[in-house]
């Protein structure tokens, strides 16, 4: 759900600004395959969504700061009716939807049999999407 979530969040963020559509597109991959990885119960998908949506919120939370602007945005149209900051507000959904991948994976790896759940892969998951991640936006980052 938080993988869906997040991609429609993606998908609003590439409509509203057309130079990230490819970003984008490409950022949807992780998505997918953590999707298709966790449900075969796979601890390097699970470690990819988990460490791709802490790497994101945290970089939104702590260093640009556009989570906060986005629940300013979003509390002031709650109170006023107007949209004033439509693209922050996107981010607090891909926010809420990397929360609930965040809660999803460490449910999924720490349920998963003991024979299976090896944190090495969990940890590999996640350095190879960062990894992907940062690739994708050496290349298609807008210029």
């Amino acid at each position: 759900m938080g993988a869906a979530l997040f991609i429609v969040a993606l998908a609003v963020s590439a409509w509203m600004i057309p130079q990230l559509r490819l970003l984008h597109f490409l950022q949807a991959f992780i998505y997918v395959a953590v999707v298709i990885l966790a449900h075969r119960n796979s601890a390097w998908g699970l470690g990819a969504g988990a460490t791709v949506a802490v790497a994101w919120n945290s970089l939104n939370l702590f260093v640009t700061h556009n989570m906060q602007a986005g629940v300013v945005a979003l509390w002031s149209f709650l109170h006023t009716g107007r949209v004033q900051r439509p693209l922050t507000m996107v981010i607090v959904l891909g926010s809420m939807a990397h929360l609930v991948l965040i809660i999803a994976c460490l449910a999924a790896i720490l349920r998963l049999p003991r024979k299976e759940k090896k944190w090495w892969k969990f940890a590999g998951g996640g350095v190879a999407a960062l990894a992907y991640l940062a690739l994708i936006v050496a290349i298609a980052k807008p210029r």
